[in-house]
């Protein structure tokens, strides 16, 4: 048995994704448990992942209400990032702004549950996309910064979903999609927009990806769940069951499916059957 304060999978690309539990300091391999019975019980006990204090609620995936406050990673920026107020001097933490939002993002198409765009800083590629359970992804633009990738993503789901159906990409494996028509459909539809945005932040802001091919991923999947039912242990301190597959940061199970990165800060004592 291990035990610790959860923290999102680890997940390494390769021929399939390869998932490492993450628990405090302690790491378990979960490719090699599939098919095997787990146990994961809560211990009634929920950390701030950024002071460490003990909650009884987590905000903002796994804070404390103070922090979730006041912390840069935890504004409405992060989800919303064409609402950045950093040209206002009232972004939270102006340094950490300057850190993880002032540089390149990558504009991209992906296919988990159907075709969606999404945004990510170029540091985050492919482990995005993995967080995701997408098994295709394709980048389609490089911009300066945060604040012009969620522009130019606001305009784009205008004609595509810039959401992921997480239970329809729990039940089944995606409809392979030819990304790369999609990508030029929306350049001709996007056209006056990326063009105003071109003319407010210059051309070296905005730079088309016409020639990335996309990424194709797998994911550790023995069997999809006929119906997708959602255990967390805010309902239940003890979740166990079969582990049929893993997938975006989603443990499929054959008696229901949890999400660890919900539940970040817990301390979770894990252990697998023999």
């Amino acid at each position: 048995m291990v035990d610790g304060n959860l923290v999102k999978m680890a997940i390494e690309p390769g021929e399939q994704a390869q998932y490492t539990l993450r628990l405090s300091d302690n790491r378990v391999a979960l490719n090699p448990l599939l098919g095997k019975i787990i146990h994961l019980k809560f211990n009634g006990i929920i950390n701030c992942q950024n002071c460490d204090r003990v909650i009884k609620k987590s905000y903002s995936q796994g804070y404390c209400y103070p922090c979730s406050q006041k912390l840069a990673a935890c504004d409405i920026c992060i989800m919303k990032p064409e609402r950045c107020h950093y040209e206002q001097g009232t972004c939270r933490e102006p340094e950490w702004g300057e850190t993880h939002c002032f540089q390149p993002h990558i504009v991209y198409l992906a296919n988990s549950s159907g075709i969606k765009v999404g945004i990510t800083r170029h540091t985050q590629v492919p482990t995005r996309w993995l967080d995701q359970g997408a098994e295709q992804a394709l980048p389609i633009y490089r911009v300066a910064n945060r604040y012009i990738s969620g522009l130019m993503e606001d305009s784009l789901k205008r004609f595509v979903s810039d959401r992921t159906d997480w239970r329809k990409m729990l039940k089944s494996s995606a409809e392979t999609q030819v990304l790369s028509e999609v990508r030029d459909d929306l350049y001709e539809k996007n056209i006056e927009s990326e063009q105003a945005l071109i003319t407010r932040f210059g051309e070296e802001a905005i730079t088309r990806l016409t020639t990335e091919a996309q990424v194709i991923f797998a994911f550790p999947v023995q069997e999809y769940p006929l119906k997708v039912s959602s255990l967390g242990f805010d309902k239940t301190a003890e979740i166990s069951g079969r582990l049929q597959g893993i997938k975006g940061q989603y443990l499929i199970l054959d008696k229901g499916v949890v999400n660890l990165r919900k539940h970040t800060g817990y301390q979770i004592s894990f252990e697998a059957d023999s």
